[in-house]
């Protein structure tokens, strides 16, 4: 099979945009033992901040540290803050080690996540994991939503508690949606979603005031009182292809092979117990928003 032949059966296959978080080993707060599954953030380098991004928005708030080889985002009073990935990719697997702000962080929202918005303002694709703050106590929520052409109404949301403490490092993954190396949401391309995402995309990170939204509806924003709120990036991992580059792609393409294909049985059934015990909202479950379910979901089933 040709390589272009290839790059096309693995977009039909899995739309494969992978962003990925790897927690470190502890206890976590729920007592249960997570499964052991595939560690696809193994397979790849891991680079510097400074070797692959650039501020985004929030100025003396992007702080780097270690000489330059990690980033701390910070919000406060005065501005959130964000980076953004110096390349623009087709597809591929991208991953960071973060580290959330802890205590009360109800009403913050750091989001991982590709976009185009900077290019198609009217029109773009997005690919969100969204991590929404919370009150003392109380689990951070992780949401994933993938939408097109720049619509909000297009949205298609996942959420769930996090099954670990997320103030300790952790890695991220989408389209196929991956936390510790283990799968929480799998988008199959199809012909229902046509062609998604159908434009290069750029990877950023952000955190920023979702008082209005973030959580419980809204009902607790943030509280300045516990700011700064720091989140902490490290690790990075950015392979794919490169829509940006001078020079053809003449190398393999990295996210090639089985592995990035099909989930394994050891995915499927780590996916499983994610869904079953720790998702409390899909969008196909979502009768009020839907009369006539999204034509994925029934694939889906």
């Amino acid at each position: 099979m040709e390589l272009s032949d290839r790059k096309q059966k693995l977009l039909e296959l899995l739309g494969m945009v992978a962003i990925s978080y790897i927690v470190s080993a502890r206890s976590v707060p729920h007592g249960l033992t997570p499964p052991i599954t595939t560690k696809l953030t193994e397979l790849f380098p891991r680079f510097g901040f400074e070797d692959k991004f650039v501020d985004f928005y929030g100025g003396k708030n992007v702080q780097k540290v270690n000489n330059g080889s990690a980033v701390n985002l910070v919000l406060d009073k005065s501005s959130g803050s964000g980076f953004s990935s110096k390349d623009t990719f087709y597809h591929g697997f991208f991953s960071a080690a973060i580290k959330l702000p802890s205590g009360f962080s109800a009403g913050v929202v750091v989001a991982f996540y590709m976009s185009n918005n900077q290019v198609f303002t009217k029109s773009h694709d997005e690919i969100d994991f969204e991590l929404l703050g919370h009150e003392k106590q109380k689990e951070w929520v992780l949401q994933t939503n993938i939408y097109a052409n720049g619509s909000v109404s297009t949205g298609r949301e996942e959420k769930f508690y996090l099954w670990f403490d997320p103030t300790e490092e952790f890695h991220q993954y989408s389209i196929l949606f991956l936390v510790d190396n283990i799968p929480v949401r799998e988008v199959i391309h199809s012909e229902a979603m046509a062609a998604y995402p159908s434009k290069p995309m750029s990877l950023y990170s952000t955190i920023w005031d979702g008082s209005d939204w973030a959580t419980h509806g809204g009902n607790k924003p943030i509280n300045y009182n516990y700011a700064p709120f720091v989140a902490s990036f490290k690790g990075f991992e950015l392979e794919g292809s490169v829509s940006n580059q001078t020079q053809p792609n003449t190398r393999l393409n990295p996210v090639d092979g089985q592995q990035f294909a099909k989930l394994s049985q050891d995915q499927q059934s780590g996916m499983g117990w994610v869904r079953n015990k720790f998702m409390f909202y899909s969008y196909c479950n979502d009768t009020k928003r839907f009369n006539v379910m999204p034509p994925e979901c029934d694939e889906r089933r």
